[in-house]
């Protein structure tokens, strides 16, 4: 069966558990030995084939029990209640990786290593980002919390602002590493304090990231 073909383009926050820097990143192990995150994006351009998704949000909690590549994992979609009921079908194909090719897009190789799959909801997301600051929010009312801010200097308290670039990444080309939190009360739960974090802006087809 063909893919429909799909693009998004906008900023991207994502937190996780993991120490600042996220070993996962290069392919190490996570640093408390799971994996728990949540994820959010505005997408500014998007579409899946003739259905546009200009100016909507979506956001989601994950959580493995070792590595995300040991699989075993679980996710709660949350999708922008803006959404039409054709916008919310298009974002949902592209988040559970139904139209990316094997390992080139992020939606792909973690909705590969997904054993259960929350029933999506739909609610307002809150979404600001801000990379040069490094500050950032995702808010969604009863489900979601999550902030961003720069990583500082413990000594003089200066804002310290890491930038790593992924020559073959499947999320990113660039990211700013920041601190971030997260929490959600579930039914996928977080309780992230200080922790790894990173605001990119996101460009991807169902073919990997657009460089």
């Amino acid at each position: 069966m063909a893919m429909t073909e799909w693009m998004l383009r906008g900023p991207e926050i994502a937190t996780c558990n993991c120490a600042y820097g996220c070993p996962c990143q290069f392919n190490a192990l996570p640093t408390y030995g799971d994996c728990r995150a949540a994820v959010g994006m505005h997408i500014e351009k998007g579409h899946h084939g003739k259905v546009n998704l200009d100016g909507l949000n979506w956001a989601g909690a994950f959580a493995w029990p070792g590595a995300i590549h040991m699989g075993h994992g679980e996710v709660q979609p949350i999708i922008d209640e803006r959404a039409t009921p054709e916008q919310r079908e298009a974002l949902l194909t592209i988040l559970s990786g139904q139209d990316s090719e094997p390992g080139a897009t992020y939606f792909q190789v973690f909705a590969s290593t997904i054993e259960k799959m929350h029933p999506p909801v739909f609610k307002k997301i809150d979404f600001k980002s801000d990379m040069k600051s490094c500050d950032g929010h995702i808010s969604v009312d009863g489900m979601l919390e999550v902030s961003t801010t720069a990583i500082r200097n413990p000594m003089s308290g200066n804002a310290h602002h890491p930038k790593v670039a992924l020559r073959a990444g499947f999320e990113f080309a660039e990211a700013e590493f920041a601190s971030g939190s997260s929490k959600s009360p579930g039914p996928v739960k977080l309780e992230n304090e200080n922790c790894h974090a990173h605001l990119a802006m996101i460009h991807i087809t169902g073919k990997g990231v657009v460089r």
